[in-house]
Protein backbone atom coordinates (compact mmCIF):
# COMPACT_ATOMS: atom_id res chain seq x y z
CA UNK A 1 0.00 0.00 0.00
CA UNK A 2 1.71 3.43 -0.94
CA UNK A 3 1.18 6.78 0.83
CA UNK A 4 1.56 9.92 -0.68
CA UNK A 5 2.08 12.72 1.12
CA UNK A 6 1.49 16.81 0.46
CA UNK A 7 1.35 19.89 2.15
CA UNK A 8 4.71 20.57 3.48
CA UNK A 9 6.08 23.92 3.32
CA UNK A 10 7.81 27.38 4.83
CA UNK A 11 5.96 29.27 7.30
CA UNK A 12 5.77 31.72 10.01
CA UNK A 13 5.42 30.96 13.34
CA UNK A 14 1.63 31.60 14.64
CA UNK A 15 0.94 30.38 10.32
CA UNK A 16 -1.19 27.32 9.48
CA UNK A 17 -0.39 24.51 7.16
CA UNK A 18 -2.86 21.87 5.97
CA UNK A 19 -0.79 18.49 5.08
CA UNK A 20 -2.66 15.44 2.94
CA UNK A 21 -1.94 12.20 2.27
CA UNK A 22 -3.41 9.99 -0.30
CA UNK A 23 -3.97 5.90 0.53
CA UNK A 24 -5.24 3.30 -1.73
CA UNK A 25 -9.42 3.26 -1.85
CA UNK A 26 -9.04 -0.58 -1.63
CA UNK A 27 -8.20 -0.93 1.97
CA UNK A 28 -8.28 2.60 3.22
CA UNK A 29 -10.65 1.98 5.54
CA UNK A 30 -9.26 -0.59 7.33
CA UNK A 31 -6.61 1.45 8.73
CA UNK A 32 -6.12 3.55 11.76
CA UNK A 33 -4.48 6.51 9.97
CA UNK A 34 -1.39 8.64 11.93
CA UNK A 35 1.25 11.46 11.68
CA UNK A 36 4.43 11.26 12.54
CA UNK A 37 7.48 13.78 12.24
CA UNK A 38 11.27 13.58 12.48
CA UNK A 39 13.94 16.17 13.33
CA UNK A 40 17.51 15.15 11.90
CA UNK A 41 19.71 13.34 14.29
CA UNK A 42 16.20 12.51 16.33
CA UNK A 43 14.17 9.90 16.78
CA UNK A 44 10.79 9.72 14.98
CA UNK A 45 7.88 10.87 17.07
CA UNK A 46 3.93 10.77 17.30
CA UNK A 47 1.65 13.71 15.92
CA UNK A 48 -1.76 12.29 15.89
CA UNK A 49 -4.05 9.70 14.88
CA UNK A 50 -7.55 8.82 13.75
CA UNK A 51 -9.10 5.93 13.82
CA UNK A 52 -11.01 3.90 11.31
CA UNK A 53 -14.51 5.07 11.68
CA UNK A 54 -13.21 9.35 11.90
CA UNK A 55 -14.47 9.48 15.37
CA UNK A 56 -11.58 8.02 17.36
CA UNK A 57 -8.60 10.69 17.64
CA UNK A 58 -5.14 11.27 19.62
CA UNK A 59 -2.93 13.67 19.67
CA UNK A 60 0.79 14.40 21.06
CA UNK A 61 0.22 16.92 24.15
CA UNK A 62 2.45 18.80 22.04
CA UNK A 63 0.21 19.13 19.59
CA UNK A 64 -3.12 19.51 21.16
CA UNK A 65 -5.57 22.32 20.81
CA UNK A 66 -3.10 23.62 17.49
CA UNK A 67 -3.70 20.38 15.09
CA UNK A 68 -6.64 18.58 13.81
CA UNK A 69 -6.34 15.48 12.59
CA UNK A 70 -9.30 13.88 9.92
CA UNK A 71 -10.08 11.89 7.19
CA UNK A 72 -12.23 11.01 4.22
CA UNK A 73 -12.72 7.54 4.15
CA UNK A 74 -14.42 7.72 0.38
CA UNK A 75 -12.13 9.74 -1.36
CA UNK A 76 -9.00 7.28 0.67
CA UNK A 77 -7.48 10.74 2.18
CA UNK A 78 -6.25 11.95 5.54
CA UNK A 79 -5.20 15.45 6.65
CA UNK A 80 -3.48 17.13 9.69
CA UNK A 81 -4.62 20.63 10.11
CA UNK A 82 -1.68 22.76 11.61
CA UNK A 83 -2.08 25.77 13.47
CA UNK A 84 -0.61 28.52 15.59
CA UNK A 85 2.58 27.05 14.49
CA UNK A 86 5.73 26.83 16.31
CA UNK A 87 9.50 26.70 15.66
CA UNK A 88 9.50 23.35 17.44
CA UNK A 89 6.89 21.66 15.14
CA UNK A 90 10.10 22.36 12.10
CA UNK A 91 10.12 18.45 11.05
CA UNK A 92 9.86 16.29 8.37
CA UNK A 93 5.99 14.92 8.62
CA UNK A 94 5.22 11.20 7.48
CA UNK A 95 1.65 10.10 7.11
CA UNK A 96 1.24 6.30 7.86
CA UNK A 97 -1.40 3.11 7.88
CA UNK A 98 -2.21 0.62 10.41
CA UNK A 99 -4.48 -2.35 10.17
CA UNK A 100 -6.68 -1.59 12.40
CA UNK A 101 -9.63 -4.63 13.95
CA UNK A 102 -11.42 -2.63 15.43
CA UNK A 103 -12.95 1.00 14.51
CA UNK A 104 -12.50 2.31 18.48
CA UNK A 105 -8.60 1.25 18.00
CA UNK A 106 -6.07 4.13 17.33
CA UNK A 107 -2.35 3.34 17.28
CA UNK A 108 0.00 5.78 18.50
CA UNK A 109 3.16 3.78 18.13
CA UNK A 110 5.43 3.56 15.23
CA UNK A 111 6.05 0.25 15.20
CA UNK A 112 2.59 -0.90 14.86
CA UNK A 113 2.71 1.67 11.44
CA UNK A 114 3.51 -1.09 8.42
CA UNK A 115 2.74 1.74 5.52
CA UNK A 116 4.54 4.81 5.24
CA UNK A 117 4.52 7.99 3.00
CA UNK A 118 7.41 9.44 1.85
CA UNK A 119 7.71 12.71 4.07
CA UNK A 120 6.91 16.35 3.52
CA UNK A 121 9.19 18.93 5.22
CA UNK A 122 7.52 21.88 7.57
CA UNK A 123 9.56 24.64 8.61
CA UNK A 124 8.67 27.31 10.61
CA UNK A 125 10.57 30.58 10.85
CA UNK A 126 10.64 32.46 14.12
Amino acid sequence: VQLQAFGGGLVQAGGSLRLSCAGSRRTFNMNTMGWFRQVPGKEREFVAAIGRGGYNTRYADSVKGRFTISRDNPKATAALQMNNLKSEDTAIYYCASAYARRADIVQVISSEYRNWGQGTLVTVSS
